[in-house]
């Protein structure tokens, strides 16, 4: 009688876990709190030379002395359209973003690694997906940070996010140059 007891109650437990790897490994639909689906648009173009697309967003922070935010990952990676989606909704860290920084999506994938984009941001994908790359005004890595730290429960965490962000203005660090 034990076993059957054990039994079912095991399979009970494993019902909802099934059911929750199922909606993460959807890579651009994901469950909302209410418990809904939505889909998020894909950001990264697999397409781009990332070599030029890196060189391209240093050259116009330098001339609007902006940094460069280099989010890493690949419309593969269901965190990474939640943090590009998260970043748009939100107002106030949309204008910050948009008056500090050129944010660019900087894909890797399995058909394109971007191997030497990747060595010239200091390998950040040993932190996971999405990693963020700070890039000064002459295009030097100023800092990687790991996406799990501005993570809250199945999302991202406001305060956090914007904290990120405004620690990495040129008021924040006096301008490193």
């Amino acid at each position: 009688m034990k076993k059957i007891v054990f039994l079912i109650l095991a399979a009970l437990l494993t019902l909802p876990l099934s059911a929750q790897n199922k909606a993460t490994n959807k890579s651009n639909a994901l469950t909302t709190k209410a418990g809904e689906e939505k889909a998020y648009a894909k950001v990264y173009d697999e397409k781009l030379d990332a070599m030029a697309q890196i060189d391209q967003a240093v050259k116009l922070a330098s001339s609007t002395g902006r940094k460069v935010i280099c989010q890493v990952g690949g419309n593969w990676c269901p965190w990474c359209l939640r943090f590009a989606n998260f970043i748009t909704e939100d107002k106030e860290i949309a204008e910050l973003i948009e008056k500090h920084f050129v944010y660019i999506h900087v894909n890797t994938s399995k058909d394109n690694k971007n191997k030497e984009a990747l060595i010239r941001l200091g390998n950040p994908g040993r932190f996971g997906y999405p990693v963020f790359v700070i890039l000064n005004h002459d295009g030097s890595v100023l800092h990687i940070q790991n996406s799990a730290y501005l993570e809250e429960g199945k999302g991202y965490d406001r305060k956090k996010v914007l904290d990120f962000f405004k620690n990495w203005t040129d008021e924040a660090i006096k301008d490193i140059r």
